[in-house]
């Protein structure tokens, strides 16, 4: 009897998505030349990329393809990775930090050729706004804006004053912005499918109700378990982030998942929606536990924000994410919220993604700590070309230092509790 995939989490982007049909659970045993693990971004984008080299790819998804945090998010197309960039100057070189930065620009070029291509429906838009709310804030967004254009030659943003904010945002929140043209949003669930459909017409053999449970690797031949199959394969690319679990434990050591909560109002109309955000650009502040949110196709606010270190907690998404919208637009208390949810990122310890090989023959990408649509998808890329023998922008990443988070859980979430509550001072200060 095939085991039936578990449900979708029902959020926003569910009701507003044709779900595809599930596909087959992986049963008896199969040869490929790649088995992908994990039917995300990261996964699908691999795989897909990987099919359009001529490889024969088998996708292993333990639940539904974008059931994660791929699926879930707050939609948000972002230039660079979710550790600052100086910071990433400090840890690497300048050099280095040049390269990512290079290659996270071809992630977000990357994204919207693949919308071009495979004609991915997913309500795109041009824009993205980060704010200050503090005048520490606002200083170091003009600071950045000006070493995006000088250092990295980047001239798709543009200072927004207070004054002129007024007219762009419904809020007396903040006190500047910088927006930048080339980032934007989507519909994270319709895009992470329009990738496994494309892989799925590019030839990959996706198996849903799929857990990797393990993988033996002897003699550079490779078999991955699930419940009721086999992949016997030459390489393994392991895609499956903060739902990884026992798989691989050394790199679940290098990651803490922490649950994000998003909420969508009801239907606002457009005239109301569109005098909250005139211009429909996405919004996130710059406060390390921030506050992020956008317009939807349907014209309702999709708001996100809060952290929790002890998993998710259903119940206290609404009332809790609300009451952080209401600061931001205390206007909307007469408005309904109609769904709420929540979604577990994979943080690392520095920020910084993590890419790298467990063994020759096995790859992994995690680490996007909330940063994931653009660059997971470059990092899907990234794995086929090494893959094929062209390793230099993969190995850019692979060189990033990570450390363990300290000890057993018991230690990690403490640790990380504490990182946080400085971080959160330092957002009031």
């Amino acid at each position: 009897m095939n085991p039936r995939p578990p449900p979708y989490v029902e959020t926003y982007y569910t009701a507003s998505t044709q779900l595809l049909p599930a596909a087959p659970p992986l049963q008896g045993s199969v040869r490929t030349d790649i088995c992908v693990v994990g039917g995300g971004i990261a996964g699908c984008s691999a795989a897909l990329a990987l099919a359009e080299r001529g490889y024969r790819v088998v996708l292993l998804e333990a639940a539904r393809l974008g059931w994660g945090a791929s699926g879930r998010s707050g939609g948000q197309v972002l230039y660079g990775t979710a550790l600052d960039q100086a910071d990433l100057v400090q840890l690497i070189g300048a050099d280095e930090a040049r390269k990512i930065w290079d290659i996270s620009l071809a992630g977000v070029a990357l994204l919207k050729q693949r919308l071009q291509r495979h004609h991915i429906a997913c309500d795109w838009v041009d824009g993205q706004m980060l704010t200050a709310i503090k005048p520490r804030q606002w200083q170091q967004l003009q600071r950045w804006h000006d070493e995006l254009a000088q250092r990295y030659g980047y001239g798709s943003t543009r200072l927004i004053h207070r004054a002129q904010l007024g007219s762009l945002l419904a809020t007396e929140r903040y006190v500047g912005a910088l927006y930048d043209a080339n980032s934007g949003h989507l519909h994270p669930l319709r895009y992470t499918l329009g990738l496994a459909r494309a892989a799925a017409e590019a030839g990959v053999s996706i198996h849903e109700a799929s857990r990797a449970l393990r993988f033996s690797n002897s003699a550079g031949k490779l078999q991955v378990h699930t419940d009721e199959g086999t992949v016997q394969c030459a390489q393994l690319v392991l895609a499956g982030n903060a739902w990884l679990g026992r798989t691989a434990p050394p790199l679940q050591r290098k990651l803490m998942s922490v649950a994000s909560y998003v909420i969508a109002t009801e239907p606002l109309g457009a005239p109301r929606a569109q005098q909250l955000i005139a211009n429909n650009a996405a919004v996130c502040d710059t406060n390390w536990i921030l506050d992020y949110f956008r317009r939807s196709a349907d014209h309702r606010l999709l708001f996100g924000g809060r952290v929790s270190y002890s998993g998710l907690d259903a119940r206290a998404v609404a009332p809790a994410t609300r009451r952080r919208l209401l600061r931001v637009f205390p206007q909307l208390s007469d408005t309904r919220v109609d769904y709420a949810w929540g979604c577990l990122l994979d943080i690392t310890l520095n920020r910084a993604p993590h890419f790298g090989l467990l063994a020759p023959n096995v790859y992994f990408l995690q680490g996007f700590s909330g940063h994931g649509i653009a660059l997971a998808g470059i990092a899907g890329e990234l794995v086929a070309e090494a893959i094929a023998g062209t390793a230099e922008r993969f190995d850019v990443f692979a060189r990033i230092p990570h450390r363990a988070f300290p000890g057993g859980m018991w230690l990690r979430r403490p640790a990380l509790a504490l990182a946080m509550l400085w971080y959160r001072l330092r957002d009031v200060l």
